[in-house]
């Protein structure tokens, strides 16, 4: 037999269920009715009549529980109610476990820190001795596209003078590899051709310029001390207007107009290497 202590404080509650059971069935009204009406499982209130306490909980709850059924069906169950001495639940004292002392708390604190510094250690020592190994190393030899290889180098020194092997580059005789660079070599300068044919202007003249194809080149009034130059091939046929203050000179010197001129106006033809040539009709 269970010795519960709820249990046994309704002890004294002997026969309320059986005057709750009598009075529901004077009233007419079924276990399912009485549920619906109190709003409890149809379970409690067949507990309650037939007075199996341990199946309802603790004691305060039962009684609490009685009363509303005893309202329902007005009966007074006060009497044997306080028979049952049934003192009101104490709760439970809440002991709190989330303390830490202050010695605990600072040893953790200290644990964490060593902890973060040796993660820190672990990441960073490596990274930075990778980069120190390799900024420490010297740069590679770079060369640019346009020289010779280093083993051509050596095949075209082979019979060079030691004085001649000592002037080159250490990388070449370490052999080295080169880094083959974009940045073009310098290159010497070179001179841009002489004009096949020149214009000097002496006084204003209208002039008509033709390319070999027929474009025009300049049809324009050019003034006086200015001048032109063609180089060979640019220039088909000219018109010169004022021929007389024009000067036209070809790579073996100055040019005649006067075959050229009908009134004051030269009209002559270029050859592609800059020779003047009358214009055939």
């Amino acid at each position: 037999m269970i010795n519960d202590p709820g249990v046994n404080a309704l002890e004294g509650v002997v026969g309320c269920g059986e005057q709750l059971r009598k009075a529901r069935e004077a009233a007419g009204l079924s276990l399912e009715e009485v549920a619906s009406q109190l709003r409890m499982p149809i379970q409690v209130v067949g507990s309650l009549e037939a007075e199996r306490w341990d199946r309802l909980g603790a004691p305060v709850f039962v009684r609490g529980q009685l009363r509303s059924y005893a309202r329902l069906l007005k009966v007074d169950l006060q009497g044997l109610l306080q028979q049952a001495q049934i003192e009101p639940i104490v709760p439970a004292t809440l002991v709190s476990h989330t303390h830490t002392p202050p010695i605990r708390r600072m040893a953790e604190s200290l644990g964490r820190r060593a902890m973060y510094v040796v993660i820190t250690a672990v990441l960073v020592v490596p990274m930075w001795y990778v980069i120190s190994g390799n900024s420490s190393k010297a740069p590679p030899s770079t060369a640019s596209l346009d020289v010779v290889p280093p083993a051509e180098s050596a095949v075209s020194g082979a019979g060079a003078s030691p004085s001649t092997a000592a002037a080159k580059p250490v990388a070449a005789q370490q052999n080295d590899p080169y880094i083959a660079s974009m940045a073009p070599m310098a290159r010497p300068a070179v001179a841009a051709p002489a004009a096949a044919l020149t214009l000097r202007f002496n006084g204003d003249s209208w002039v008509e310029i033709s390319a070999p194809d027929g474009s025009t080149v300049e049809k324009a009034l050019v003034r006086a001390g200015e001048s032109r130059s063609f180089s060979a091939g640019q220039v088909g046929r000219m018109v010169l207007g004022n021929a007389a203050d024009v000067e036209v000179r070809q790579a073996s010197g100055n040019v005649d107009l006067a075959p050229y001129k009908r009134g004051n106006v030269a009209r002559f033809t270029v050859s592609s290497d800059g020779f003047v040539a009358p214009v055939s009709h």
